[in-house]
């Protein structure tokens, strides 16, 4: 008898849709019930800017990856359900953004995600 397996989480098709600013290449990595909660310097923790299902964040993905603006995966880690990953992204005028996530995984897509920001000021 055989053990059955979760999917993986597809870290290429992270670093692709990244760094390559394909914001349907990144949707791809959600559940249809994702949540996506966001904690920058305009939401705070106490009150975090919550996205619910690939629709919403599927708009704040086109807004992000439009921007002028470049996108590097610096790195990920994954241990059973759960996965953390740094991105570092900079505008064209210099301003330079670092983010955080840490994401729960189902089946091999992202179910939760929270997203810290922090920005040049």
């Amino acid at each position: 008898m055989g053990t059955a397996t979760s999917p993986s989480f597809d870290t290429e098709t992270l670093r692709r849709g990244i760094e390559g600013q394909t914001p349907e290449t990144l949707l791809s990595l959600y559940a249809d019930d994702a949540e996506l909660r966001v904690v920058n310097r305009n939401t705070q923790p106490s009150h975090p800017k919550v996205l619910h299902g690939r629709n919403e964040i599927a708009d704040m993905l086109l807004d992000v990856y439009s921007r002028d603006m470049t996108h590097k995966l610096e790195g990920c880690v994954i241990q059973g359900d759960r996965a953390a990953y740094s991105e570092s992204c900079e505008y064209a005028d210099g301003v330079r953004v670092l983010s955080e996530s840490m994401i729960t995984l189902r089946d091999g897509k992202i179910s939760r995600q929270i997203l810290i920001e922090a920005w040049d000021e």
